[in-house]
């Protein structure tokens, strides 16, 4: 492996947790060794920090984690040192949408994650956004909302598993934050390994040193991959830190 990596990028959901939604002893053995080299390990994650934190916690102390597709970062001490916001009015179309057609939504606000069980109670006014979602099960419908909103020049579009479609402002993602990480600790995207395997990782894959794709990740991120690991049944992360580490 002639890349220089010094730091190690892993989206949660589909990459660095098997479908139970657990790291595997071999995923959790691979990272700390690789912390132990004197590697960063950064998790960069679609989910907010209060449902990561304790993956987080328990492989260690990490210079920064980067959560909500890039809406927010958090350094070592789980302290925010960076948000981004969608503004109020591409909420309340998106509200629309869901309303016109029936959807099922989530989302990430500064004052807690609300979904169509758990539904916010207030106007949209008296949120901070971070991020909005929606799971669609029917491949027309899911065309129609995808186009409209690719059309938007104002937001980010990606997906965390076929069916649903995720929702920041344009320019947060992924690789967005990787690049202030990286500059925060004076080193280069080209020393940055990204593992991924939902659409909401295709911008750090295309744009670390090293992009690897899951075993079980969408076809669109195995074509931007330099190489194809394992799935997340088969300890996928495990084998692409082994392989950087020889």
């Amino acid at each position: 492996m002639d890349k220089d990596i010094k730091l190690i990028a892993l989206d949660l959901d589909g990459t660095l947790v098997n479908p139970d939604g657990i790291v595997s002893k071999e995923n959790e053995e691979a990272v700390k060794e690789a912390k132990s080299r004197g590697i960063h390990v950064v998790l960069s994650t679609g989910r907010s920090l209060s449902r990561c934190r304790d993956i987080a916690e328990s492989l260690g102390r990490s210079s920064y984690i980067v959560t909500i597709n890039g809406g927010e970062i958090y350094n070592h001490e789980f302290d925010l040192v960076d948000q981004t916001t969608l503004e109020h009015r591409h909420i309340q179309r998106l509200w629309e949408l869901k309303r016109e057609h029936g959807l099922y939504y989530w989302s990430s606000t500064v004052q807690g994650l609300y979904n169509s069980v758990n539904p916010f109670d207030k106007e949209i006014e008296e949120y901070e956004w971070l991020k909005f979602g929606f799971d669609i099960e029917d491949d027309e419908v899911r065309e129609v909302i995808l186009q409209e909103l690719n059309d938007n020049e104002h937001l980010e579009v990606t997906n965390s598993s076929p069916t649903n479609i995720e929702i920041n402002p344009a320019g947060v993602n992924k690789a967005a934050a990787l690049r202030k990480v990286t500059k925060w600790l004076e080193l280069e995207m080209d020393h940055v390994m990204a593992v991924g395997d939902s659409l909401n990782d295709l911008a750090m894959i295309r744009e670390a040193g090293l992009g690897v794709a899951m075993g079980n990740a969408q076809e669109d991120v195995k074509k931007e991959a330099a190489f194809v690991t394992n799935t997340n049944e088969e300890h996928g992360v495990a084998k692409a830190i082994e392989k950087i580490l020889k």
